[in-house]
């Protein structure tokens, strides 16, 4: 507990991160709007040019669990090796699970896509959008520590243009295809044939 009326500034909330990737920064942001807690990841000085820059949505059972029906965890792990390699860059980590939907309704949708339904209709069919995600706070955490002009990890390129949309240049998109198996294949066939993700499968 702070005492008295203290209230640490955002960039308190900054501290050193060793992983087994490499060295990072860590700092946590609170959006005010929808009361959420994210995290940014990052190396190197943020005027330097072309920092590599993974924005992630939270995934407990790709990134905590390893599971092997969505692509999540691998991406994340890459996004920490490249941005490692690159020596300049960040990664957003969003409390944006299951697309934006919750944990509780991912698991749901699960349930649907066991008896058939492809990642999409499940979504569907509780009632939610097929992506509820947005990316105007993650525009705002980038340039709170001067990356505004980037190179993006992603397939997705709605989430270019929301970003290019809140005051984030993009110089260049990067694919980032990894953690292909078995057990996702129809998840990533539906992401490419349905929902506009660039992805060869």
């Amino acid at each position: 507990m702070m005492s008295g009326s203290t209230v640490r500034k955002n960039t308190d909330s900054d501290a050193f991160l060793p992983t087994k990737f490499g060295d990072f920064r860590i700092r946590s942001f609170v959006d005010p709007v929808l009361k959420k807690e994210h995290a940014l990841l990052y190396i190197g000085e943020p005027n330097l040019s072309n920092p590599l820059v993974r924005v992630h949505s939270e995934c407990l059972t790709g990134d905590a669990f390893g599971s092997l029906r969505c692509d999540c965890g691998a991406q994340l792990e890459e996004a920490m090796r490249e941005i490692q390699g690159r020596g300049n860059g960040a990664i957003l980590y969003l409390r944006q699970e299951g697309r934006g939907i919750g944990l509780f309704a991912k698991i749901q949708a699960y349930n649907l896509q066991d008896s058939g339904s492809d990642t999409l209709d499940a979504n569907l069919e509780l009632g939610y959008s097929g992506d509820q995600r947005t990316y105007d706070f993650a525009a705002k955490m980038l340039l709170s520590i001067g990356m505004n002009e980037i190179d993006l990890l992603t397939n997705n390129p709605d989430k270019c243009q929301q970003l290019t949309n809140n005051g984030i240049s993009i110089n260049s998109r990067v694919p980032i295809i990894v953690g292909t198996c078995e057990y996702n294949r129809s998840y990533l066939m539906t992401k490419a044939s349905r929902m506009g993700h660039i992805i060869s499968v």
